[in-house]
């Protein structure tokens, strides 16, 4: 069976950004393609048919979605809109399905709204429910370092950018809590090895959590 993950990145960073974690999945023994998209020019609604067209394109039996932020943002619009793809599984990284509060903190500063460009209805909305007939996850960090902090008041356990209670996903169909940034959520091999996980068997954990 030919199987093949893409993996999406978040705002402001670019395919380079997913390849520590394209190595390492591949290392385990999955097939990685990195999907560039432009985060400020374009709207999601633009890139989620690009990543469409882009994986449409790949010859295979079963096809994951890897999202880091914003780019979680991008697979679930796709899927929403979209049908066709082969079956497989999705994982989320620290993606705001809720809204963000430093995405809404940007617009209120006229300066820095060109910072969030065409992703600022996303960013301040979210997209709050799962893919239909997909295993979902969603990973959150816990680490809070981050520009965040200087720019919101983030309550609660976040990664320095997105509060976790911001990536919760209506039907996920697992949830995991890892003590790294945001960024540190494509750098981690924790994390690295949780996704392969999830793609594997539809779980993050080995063992079922102790109650």
């Amino acid at each position: 069976m030919k199987r093949r993950v893409v993996l999406v990145h978040g705002l402001w960073y670019g395919p380079v950004s997913m390849g520590l974690m394209a190595l390492r999945l591949e290392s385990m023994g999955l097939d990685c393609h990195r999907f560039g998209y432009p985060t400020l020019s374009k709207s999601v609604a633009s890139n989620a048919r690009a990543l469409f067209n882009f994986s449409r394109e790949l010859d295979v039996d079963q096809l994951d979605f890897v999202g880091h932020s914003l780019g979680g943002l991008v697979i679930l619009r796709m899927f929403d809109e979209l049908t066709g793809l082969p079956p497989g599984r999705n994982v989320l990284l620290g993606s705001p399905v809720r809204g963000s509060d430093v995405a809404s903190r940007l617009v209120e500063l006229k300066v820095a709204r060109p910072l969030i460009g065409q992703a600022r209805t996303a960013l301040e909305r979210g997209f709050s429910h799962a893919p239909s007939g997909r295993d979902t996850g969603v990973i959150a960090g816990t680490r809070g370092v981050g520009l965040g902090r200087v720019l919101s008041n983030l309550d609660g356990p976040h990664d320095g950018t997105i509060r976790v209670a911001e990536t919760r996903l209506d039907d996920a169909t697992d949830t995991l809590q890892l003590p790294v940034s945001h960024t540190g959520l494509v750098l981690s091999r924790e994390v690295s090895e949780a996704v392969a996980r999830f793609l594997e068997t539809g779980r993050f954990r080995s063992d079922p959590p102790r109650p």
